[in-house]
Parts: C-alpha cells; sequence; structure tokens
C-alpha cells in the first residue's frame, strides 16, 4: 500500500502568491483524512500535489520513499485516483460507462477487466441505469458521481476526494459515505477535501486543519473540532451535534448523530 510524506512543502502561484507555506504531514496507508478550512487555506493545492497537477516550489512529497517529482502525472494516476470538485475538469466521452472505462483502459487493465472495474464503480455510485447517457445530459450532481465513478474504476490505493457531497442531496451523501467505508475497509488511503464539517465527522478517522497555507491543528474529529481557538482561525464551524451538545450544557464533546444518542441514552452521567 501507498504512504504518502509531505516535508516543508512550499508552493507558491506564478502570480507570486504562496499557497503553501512549510506544508508536513504524513499519511499512512489505509488512513481516511479530511483536511478542512476556508476558502484559500491551501487545501486543494495541497492535494494537487498527490498527484503530479502541481510540483513543489520547494520541498518534497513522497509515495512510497519516492519524490514525486521524478514521476510523470500518467505515473502518479495508476497511485491516486483524484476526483475533482468540478466534473467538468473530467468528464469527456460521450456516455457514461466509456468515461467511467477510460481510467481502467488507460492504466493497461484488459477490457474484460476495465469492464468489470467499471460496472463495480457504476453500481457502487448509483448510475447503473445511465450507463449509456451522455454525461452532459445528466444533472450536475450526478456527473459529480460519474466524476467518482471514474476514479473508483481506476482501482488506485489512494482516492483524493475534492469537496464530495458539494451538491448531493442526503440520499447521495449517504451513498458516498458507503463508499469511503468500503475503501477503508478494502485497506485504501482516503484524502478529502471538505467544507461538510457534519460529514467529515462521520466518517473520518482523522481531521486536518489548514490555515493560510499552513497545518495547524491534526487529530482525531473529537480531539479537532474541540480547538475553538483553532477552528476559529481557520474560519470553520464545528460539526452541528457538537454545537447542540454545547448548546445544551453537556461537558462531553460528541461530533456525530450516534455519539449524540449514546449519550442521550447514558443520561447525565453519559454526558461528561
Amino acid at each position: 500500500m501507498t504512504a504518502i510524506a509531505i516535508e516543508d512543502l512550499v508552493f507558491r502561484y506564478p502570480s507570486g502568491v504562496t499557497a503553501l507555506d512549510g506544508v508536513d504531514l504524513r499519511i499512512d496507508p489505509g488512513e481516511t483524512v479530511a483536511v478542512i478550512g476556508q476558502n484559500g487555506a491551501g487545501k486543494t493545492t495541497l492535494a494537487r500535489h498527490l498527484n503530479g497537477i502541481h510540483r513543489p516550489t520547494s520541498g518534497t512529497v513522497r509515495l512510497d520513499g519516492r519524490d514525486t517529482a521524478e514521476r510523470s502525472i500518467a505515473s502518479l494516476s495508476a497511485s491516486v485516483g483524484y476526483v475533482f470538485q468540478n466534473p467538468a475538469e473530467q468528464l469527456f466521452a460521450s456516455t457514461v460507462r466509456a468515461d467511467v472505462e477510460f481510467g481502467p483502459r488507460n492504466l493497461g487493465r484488459g477490457e474484460e477487466e476495465a469492464r468489470r472495474l467499471a460496472d463495480r464503480a457504476l453500481e457502487a455510485t448509483g448510475l447503473t441505469p445511465f450507463a449509456d447517457h451522455h454525461p452532459y445530459h445528466l444533472s450536475p450532481a450526478d456527473r459529480k458521481r460519474v466524476a467518482l465513478a471514474a476514479v473508483l474504476a481506476m482501482d488506485t490505493p489512494v482516492v483524493v476526494l475534492d469537496e464530495p457531497t458539494t451538491g448531493q442531496d442526503h440520499a447521495a451523501v449517504t451513498r458516498i459515505a458507503r463508499i469511503v467505508a468500503a475503501l477503508r475497509d478494502e485497506g485504501r488511503t482516503v484524502v478529502a477535501v471538505s467544507h461538510d464539517m457534519d460529514f467529515v465527522a462521520e466518517n473520518f478517522a482523522r481531521v486536518v486543519v489548514m490555515a493560510q497555507g499552513r497545518v495547524i491543528a491534526d487529530g482525531t474529529p473529537g480531539e479537532v473540532f474541540t480547538r475553538s481557538a483553532d477552528l476559529e482561525r481557520a474560519r470553520v464551524e464545528p460539526p452541528q451535534m457538537l454545537r447542540l451538545a454545547a448548546e445544551l450544557g453537556w461537558a462531553r464533546p460528541v461530533t456525530t448523530v450516534p455519539e449524540f444518542l449514546d449519550a442521550l441514552r447514558a443520561g447525565p452521567s453519559g454526558r461528561g
């Protein structure tokens, strides 16, 4: 499996804006990690270093000990599947199936294997009935799921999700949560950039908080979401369950609905 090691990463855009300012981060194989922070914090810029879209101004990004600067984007795509926030950056084929099959075919999978992987990805994302449709005849939310299916079909050890729940209804968010859990159970690494704190708290074991191009907090949801000063600096609101518990005067921090219900059933002793 693939370990990610980022050391003293600095990235400046041609305009001179410093988007990343000395980021150090290690992600072990099989981790589920959410990266949060306000717009402009450097989250997506950081994520795009994992598949070679961006290259460090200085510092290093290593996958399994190998510097990504020494690898092409095509080579990195076999290790890191990236689901863009905007599916227009990713979709190009005349049918959903062709878009989803393109990744595994491009990675050298045979026709039968590419079709099997595509079928599995279409089923996971609920898109099987739309396999023969043109992607741009679907809704924006469905196109986003096509982009997700296209990456799932590549069967990479690392999957990066950029704002996966944006524009999705509750049923679709629940489906995405199941996909994250399935990837985790398969031992794959999932890195998500997200503004959806409830989705983050419920589906990721680790949360990395960024502000002004730097990592300012890193830990479990329970640890990170109770660090009010860091959240304020990052302009991030804690999950709604944590806010509700605080309004009720509970001392025990809870970040998810199951945790809230457990504390409610336990009575005063279970609320701190």
